[in-house]
């Protein structure tokens, strides 16, 4: 079982060259850590990346709700990633047929392929979407997560749906290195998976508007995921947020120790 070896183990089994060098980064900078920022000024964004950088592996964006985006905050954005030692995670959800979403990952204003080492896409229209996708991804060591299930009350995303993303993201491994999920699923022989779950709370259970919360502790130890997803946990009112990045690096570091260790 993959979760059962430390990230760097994983990393040197990994053929996508993102999916490795995220692995390693995660056991370099000891987080397993990913904040979502989603807030709607470019002064915001740039200011909680700058705050949560030094604990976190990951951040993830909606770059489209941002009301005054620009180029500059791109390149503000990929300097504090290089400044930090993080990744980002365009959390675009694309969920159309694969010409379109070959245009919407390419260009117009947001060209997300450009600086988005990793993006994600539902696979509600089929595998198109990530042949789409892959074409230009894939030239540009980019890599992938497939939507296999979401963490809100009533989603459809499970059952056969989330069997049959599973199947797809085997057959484009080189560019899919994993899941948006709720827990890990059963492994075939040569599966590496990255495993993302969001929904996750230290304090809270729910927000009473659907979102339910995890313990970091139960989502990476007891449901075998590998990424802790957290947004307001971190940065919502009256939060410190660098404080409470550091308290959730701590939390998700210390169950993936006793995950690895229980060998």
């Amino acid at each position: 079982m993959s979760a059962s070896k430390t990230y760097l183990e994983r990393s040197k089994l990994h053929a996508n060259p993102t999916a490795k060098a995220f692995l390693e980064l995660m056991e370099r900078k000891k987080s397993n850590l990913s904040v979502a920022v989603d807030v709607t000024s470019k002064a915001a964004l740039l200011d909680l990346a700058d705050k949560v950088g030094p604990y976190i592996c990951l951040l993830k964006t909606h770059i489209d709700v941002v009301d005054d985006f620009d180029m500059d905050l791109v390149e503000k954005l990929t300097a504090l990633a290089k400044k930090h030692d993080f990744m980002i995670f365009e959390d675009r959800k694309f969920a159309d047929i694969g010409n379109t979403v070959k245009l919407q990952y390419s260009s117009g204003v947001y060209k997300i392929a450009s600086w988005a080492d990793i993006t994600n896409a539902h696979m509600v229209p089929g595998e198109g979407i990530i042949q789409g996708l892959r074409e230009v991804g894939k030239p540009l060591n980019r890599a992938m997560l497939l939507l296999a299930e979401m963490s809100s009350a009533g989603t459809l995303a499970k059952g056969d749906y989330t069997e049959h993303t599973v199947e797809m993201a085997r057959k484009y491994s080189d560019f899919v290195v994993g899941f948006i999920a709720m827990q890990r699923y059963a492994e075939k022989e040569g599966d590496n998976f990255i495993y993302m779950t969001p929904g996750v709370g230290l304090d809270q259970k729910s927000d009473g508007m659907g979102q339910q919360w995890k313990h970091p502790r139960e989502v990476i130890l007891d449901r075998g995921s590998d990424v802790i997803i957290v947004g307001r946990g971190v940065y919502g009112a009256g939060r410190d947020p660098a404080a409470e990045a550091k308290r959730y690096q701590e939390a998700g570091w210390d169950a993936y120790l006793e995950r690895v260790h229980q060998k």
